[in-house]
């Protein structure tokens, strides 16, 4: 087996999606094959994360058995070995040049044993699955090592392990090691499988520069209550930063290499053009533009009143929304959310001219020097399919939008959905000095349009460039970048030489916005350099930026011995650090450069890969199995194409690859047809009754033998005994009438809406109608109050509060002592939340629900989590829980606790909960807020007492006692006597 590999530092942004090896949990509980170990250890030096998963099954069956390991691993992660270890015999992985594997491959695939074993599995994730055949009562250990370079995004490093074993675990174990030199500034944990009772199985230490994070949970803490499956399954994240100041940055030596990493802080932002390029086309209809016109408003809202900005909309044609560029005014931005609001969907897609008329706006704008001095020109393209219209061959619009900018503004470019050429759009933003993301359909869609924003939105420095003695280092890594963003940061990497001095001096030269400098924001300690430069190829609005150098230097022997700590340290990390970022950087050159550069390019990222071990583009991982000496597989990087994840070489049984589907959707499975669910063997589903009245209706039109069946669970439906309608209860609590629909006929093949994938249908047989001429007595329903208060050392312990009369958002409540807030908007004639936002100002913190899903607002981020999905998440000063009841709740030992919950019984919507409201401090206030201060009860009513009034701050309230349900443990309620006012 190869020696383990660097250490993969926990990073910036980093994302490392791992599947605690996951044997399937039919695999694990039919065929005996039992998981007694596993493990992870990730290592995180100086940025560099090294992580290492080790499985240990055994097979307890009586007979031969498959056992399948699966990981997920980040996309920017590289595989550097596999091995397996049956019967003391190691099977490694060899990496190899991916044309000396394709033979192996391409005859594995003739066998249909093989289709490759890295395959894209999610938005950040590529999952690696090998399967073997395991003797009985014999022993297997796989072990996958991977590593990647964490990138910084806004504002923090992300390490992310989906712990996902589908078995109980003896001994399962993760161990996570940080080490920054610069010292950890925040460490925070979250996840989606963890409760109370596994908190304890969680341990986390930490000081000035290094962290250890442990998850050890025994077989009891991982046993699901009542069952014996594991309730492990989900995510589990650590989020972190280091410490920094304006500087050249942080210089870090080891084994004869060095990495500069350099991201500022104090530097004022510059103000910035920015043209929103928006598709319009018809297929954006429906929730795409929805989506895409929500993010629009809201980046609006976000812009700058130093900013300047215009939008460009197009489909066949490309119209503007101004003639000109306009300030980004209040004025302004109420004038263009309108406009985006009214953009409508038709036509094709012209890419060409509407990037072209974009160009054109910020040319003229340069002319006329109507741009601010020392601001950036950005573009930012969102589109969701290849071009349909004017010109088509995306090669010459590539090279018309190259030469339109001419180096002078940078391009972004926005994919959404798979419909669109990421490849297309990759070297558009490229050529001209951007990036790409894809923005993936779903329901936070907007969420990605907003976050992406966020990273560009504020930029720092222009034409950054990296300088070191020649005397000193060779082989660097790329040393020029056009822009420099907040939260962002820029990595250097490279050899010193074998006389180098003792120490290693940088410089860092860019350039400030010079709006930015009478207001004497830049930091005093850098001095400004002289008169600025014109800049070759780039506006008259670049023409005025202010030239600034950072300085900074690091003693060699000092920083050599820092990195010596085996523990935390995985030797000559940073060299194979250099090779990734190396080989990363010239993976990305490729894309935008000439036939005559990209040979050039491909042949040292080969050799790096090669030489490194690094499983890249370039090379392949042959996997040899002991079922026979031809019997292999090949790993590979997944990579983008036209429309979709796919393996270099990917290919079923049959050798074939799917056929290039274009932007047309597939009209049905790609997968072979398989028996319907419903009518699997001879009888239906256990424990389901059909109402013989409406069973032809709810199936017609639906052939039952052919199309995929729903797999997921949907709402419980039940009937009503008078009006024999079939209802069916949605998640979020709403309900539909399933006999209505069910008799409008879907298109053979297809299930109706109501029974589509999303959930087990339960249907209720139908009670006998009454007896004509009686009358089916139907009592009113107890219904939720809007807010239930517990009113600590009060003579009422509970108050119940109903509200009537609501314009607008409210003030719920206010504590600055607490430093809470608490606002709503309320529907009167839905009597429901639409929606609640809770802000905390330390940490700063912002939470908004709505009855499809909480996100929660961080340094800039959003994350966006559903109810019902378990959540457990530690920061600095507040605990975040939701349970699967959906009760989310908000906490520490000095606070009031505030909760939130998707409250689906009657009187249906968004709850508010308060708990420990004996913290709230004299200021209090708000429409709730208000009930926590002195409260005068009146006696009740002498001709009726169940009625009687209170005063709170000069104000009198009636208030009567009712009966109410009690929502605050969930569903479906307890029945209270409760005092009750409206508002």
């Amino acid at each position: 087996m190869k020696p383990s590999a660097p250490g993969r530092p926990w990073g910036l942004a980093q994302v490392l999606f791992l599947l605690l090896a996951a044997l399937h949990t039919a695999a694990a509980q039919k065929n005996g094959i039992n998981i007694y170990s596993l493990s992870v250890d990730s290592k995180v030096s100086s940025r560099f994360a090294h992580t290492v998963v080790t499985s240990r099954v055994v097979n307890r069956a009586s007979v031969m058995q498959e056992a399948t390991f699966q990981v997920e691993l980040p996309k920017r992660a590289f595989i550097t070995n596999f091995s397996m270890v049956i019967g003391g015999v190691t099977y490694p992985g060899n990496i190899k040049e991916k044309a000396a594997a394709q033979e192996q491959y391409s005859a594995a695939v003739a066998r249909g044993e093989s289709a490759g074993l890295v395959k894209a599995s999610g938005r950040k994730t590529e999952q690696f699955q090998v399967s073997v055949s395991v003797a009985p009562a014999a022993k297997v250990t796989f072990e996958l090592v991977y590593e990647e370079l964490l990138k910084r995004y806004l504002g923090a490093y992300e390490l992310l392990l989906k712990v996902q074993p589908q078995q109980l675990v003896k001994h399962l174990q993760m161990d996570i090691h940080i080490f920054e030199p610069q010292g950890i500034s925040f460490l925070e944990t979250e996840s989606t499988f963890m409760t109370n009772e596994l908190a304890d199985a969680l341990t986390v230490s930490q000081n000035k520069t290094k962290a250890h994070i442990q998850f050890k949970p025994t077989l009891s803490q991982q046993m699901s209550p009542g069952q014996q499956d594991t309730v492990l399954d989900g995510n589990f994240i650590v989020r972190y930063d280091v410490h920094r100041t304006v500087s050249g940055g942080s210089i870090q030596i080891e084994s004869g290499y060095f990495v500069h990493y350099f991201a500022p802080e104090g530097l004022p932002t510059i103000p910035k053009n920015v043209i929103f390029v928006i598709d319009k086309s018809g297929s954006m209809r429906g929730r795409k533009i929805e989506q895409t016109q929500e993010a629009l408003i809201k980046i609006l809202d976000d812009l700058s009143p130093n900013d300047q900005f215009n939008l460009v909309s197009f489909s066949g044609e490309a119209a503007q929304w101004k003639p000109l560029l306009v300030p980004a005014s209040a004025e302004n931005v109420n004038q263009a959310r309108s406009y985006a609001d009214s953009i409508q969907t038709q036509g094709g897609t012209n890419i060409n001219d509407a990037m072209l008329l974009a160009v054109q706006l910020l040319d003229s704008a340069n002319q006329k020097e109507l741009l601010p001095e020392g601001s950036v020109s950005l573009i930012i393209l969102l589109t969701d399919g290849d071009p349909t219209m004017g010109e088509t061959n995306p090669a010459r619009i590539q090279k018309n939008v190259k030469e339109a900018i001419d180096g002078q503004y940078s391009l972004f470019c926005l994919g959404f959905g798979f419909d669109v050429s990421l490849a297309f759009l990759e070297k558009l933003a490229l050529d001209n000095g951007g990036l790409t993301r894809r923005i993936y359909e779903d329901s936070d869609s907007t969420l990605q349009l907003q976050d992406f924003y966020q990273e560009v939105a504020n930029p720092l420095l222009t034409a950054v460039t990296f300088e070191y003695p020649s005397n000193a280092v060779e082989e660097v890594s790329r040393d020029n970048f056009r822009l420099l963003f907040k939260g962002s940061e820029i990595v250097v990497a490279g050899k010193l030489r074998d006389q180098s001095p003792d120490v290693l001096s940088a410089k860092v030269r860019g350039q400030l916005g010079r709006s930015d400098l009478s207001s004497g924001s830049v930091p005093a300690m850098l001095a400004l350099e002289g008169p600025s430069l014109p800049l070759p190829g780039l506006g008259p609005s670049f023409q005025h930026m202010q030239n600034i150098t950072f300085q900074t230097e690091s003693r060699v022997a000092e920083q050599e011995n820092e990195f010596q700590n085996p523990k935390y340290i995985f030797h000559s990390f940073m060299e194979r650090l250099w090779a990734y970022l190396t080989i990363q950087q010239l993976l990305e050159q490729m894309i935008s450069a000439s036939d005559a550069e990209k040979q050039a390019l491909e042949t040292r990222a080969l050799s790096l890969s090669l030489h490194y071990s690094f499983v890249t583009p370039l090379t392949s991982m042959v996997v040899t199995k002991p079922e026979g000496k031809e019997w292999s597989e090949v790993a590979e990087k997944p990579v983008e194409t036209k429309n979709k994840h796919k393996n270099f070489y990917l290919a079923g049984p049959s050798g074939k690859t799917p056929s290039d589907l274009g932007r047309a959707r597939p009209q049905g499975p790609l997968s072979p047809p398989h028996p319907h669910p419903l009518m699997a063997g001879k009888s239906l589903l256990p424990d389901m009754l059909l109402a013989p009245s409406i069973l032809d209706e709810v199936f017609l039109g639906v052939d039952l033998r052919a199309g995929d069946a729903p797999q997921a669970r949907v709402p419980a439906v039940a009937s009503d005994p008078v009006t024999r309608r079939i209802w069916e209860r949605k998640a979020s609590g709403s309900s539909t009438d399933l006999s209505q629909s069910a008799k409008t006929a879907s298109p053979p093949g297809q299930l109706p809406a109501s029974l589509r994938p999303g959930a087990l249908l339960v249907l209720v047989s139908q009670p006998a109608l009454p007896t004509l001429g009686t009358t089916a007595a139907v009592p009113a329903a107890i219904q939720a109050p809007a807010v239930i208060l517990m009113l600590p050392r009060q003579s009422v312990a509970r108050l119940c509060v109903d509200i009537k009369h609501s314009q607008g958002p409210m003030n719920l409540l206010s504590d600055p002592d607490q430093g809470i807030e608490v606002t709503a908007q309320y529907e009167t004639e839905k009597a429901r939340f639409s929606w609640i936002e809770v802000t905390f100002k330390n940490p700063q913190l912002q939470v908004r629900a709505i009855p499809e899903h909480v996100v929660v607002t961080r340094n800039r981020r959003n994350f966006a989590y559903k109810w019902k999905e378990t959540l457990f998440s530690v920061i600095p000063g507040v605990k975040l829980t939701m349970d699967k009841a959906g009760l989310l709740l908000f906490s520490s030992p000095d606070r009031v606790t505030i909760g939130l919950l998707p409250w689906d019984g009657p009187g249906e919507g968004l709850r508010l909960l308060l708990r420990d409201t004996h913290r709230f401090s004299s200021r209090v206030g708000g429409t709730l807020g208000q009930f926590y201060q002195d409260v005068l009860w009146g006696p009740p009513a002498a001709a009726d007492d169940s009625k009687r009034m209170l005063r709170v701050q000069g104000l009198e309230y009636s208030a009567t006692r009712l009966l109410k349900l009690d929502y605050q443990e969930g569903s479906p309620g307890t029945e209270i006597s409760c005092w009750s006012v409206e508002l």
